[in-house]
């Protein structure tokens, strides 16, 4: 079995406030191939962001990464100096943030914007790197690339500027992206295009690819392996069909229960009873016991993560077809 690009193992970051300690990523764990697409979905607050803010070490003051390993085609990242990360991000592994209009210079045109992060990392003649940024931007759908190069951001629509950004990103075929929502804000014909050449693009350069996204279901038509985070914490996690198919944790079956096409037309939609637990003061044992109608006392210890056939869930009380298994 060829070795993960991408290996994180325990990674656990807390932001140190007056209020308190905010445990934002509690111990997260996981391995990414060349080349796959993985998933991180949860609700607002569940630590998906924070997670790709820590790979990349980008977590400021008052947060930091107080233990675990990030490695990186087998180099740590935890360790490196800014300097190091720095020379790392954009050519071995980059981020597509959710909101283009804070990653791009409206003062700048997208040629500018392009050139600047090429030359960021190695040293291109102002023609050669023209002609990698218009394939680029060919290749995310952005027609007539070569003048559209001499734009600015604000003569883009929405979703055009999330391609440049997408663009920008993949300008060095760095090893891993990760990707914080990148099409939250686009209209669901719009997305559907992206997520179908962020798809060709991993599969044609071998990029591996992060989704973060609070939408199971744009995700899932994205990625072939989900990972599902509650409080910081993965609590679940599998090939994306199987996920699906057969929930063990309740929390993830709660996600796919509420999705609309979960639903009868005309009826409720399904929810998740109350609300996420605050960070700075979680419950004791399983941080989702207080809204699981699986609830036993059992649950006042912290379950660890049960793993099975190439699945695992963090869970004494397991949904789907071990329901009836025993406890």
């Amino acid at each position: 079995m060829t070795e993960p690009v991408l290996s994180v193992k325990n990674l656990t970051t807390h932001f140190f406030t007056r209020a308190g300690v905010v445990k934002a990523v509690d111990g997260v764990s996981f391995d990414l191939a060349k080349g796959e697409i993985m998933g991180l979905v949860g609700e607002s607050g569940s630590g998906k962001t924070v997670t790709g803010f820590s790979m990349l070490g980008l977590v400021d003051a008052p947060g930091r990464i107080v233990k675990g390993s990030v490695r990186l085609n087998g180099t740590e990242l935890t360790t490196l100096s800014d300097n190091e990360l720095r020379s790392r991000r954009g050519r071995e592994i980059s981020m597509i943030f959710q909101d283009p209009i804070s990653t791009l210079n409206p003062m700048l045109t997208i040629g500018q914007q392009m050139k600047l992060a090429i030359d960021a990392h190695e040293s291109v003649s102002v023609r050669a790197s023209a002609t990698r940024a218009a394939d680029l931007l060919t290749k995310v759908g952005i027609s007539s690339a070569k003048a559209r190069l001499r734009a600015y951001p604000h003569e883009f629509s929405g979703g055009m500027r999330q391609r440049v950004a997408i663009a920008i990103a993949l300008l060095h075929r760095p090893a891993v992206i990760v990707a914080d929502e990148p099409t939250t804000a686009l209209d669901v014909s719009i997305q559907a295009q992206i997520l179908f050449q962020m798809r060709d693009l991993a599969r044609e350069t071998g990029t591996a690819m992060i989704w973060i996204s609070h939408d199971l279901a744009v995700v899932s038509s994205l990625a072939s392996r989900l990972a599902v985070m509650y409080a910081g914490r993965i609590v679940e996690e599998g090939r994306t069909a199987t996920l699906l198919r057969d929930p063990r944790h309740p929390y993830t079956a709660g996600l796919i229960a509420s999705l609309p096409a979960a639903g009868k037309p005309g009826t409720p939609l399904n929810q998740i009873p109350g609300t996420t637990p605050s960070l700075l003061s979680l419950p004791p044992g399983c941080p989702f016991a207080p809204r699981c109608g699986r609830f036993t006392l059992r649950c006042e210890a912290e379950p660890k993560m049960t793993l099975q056939d190439s699945r695992g869930w963090r869970c004494f009380h397991p949904v789907g077809r071990l329901a009836d298994a025993p406890v």
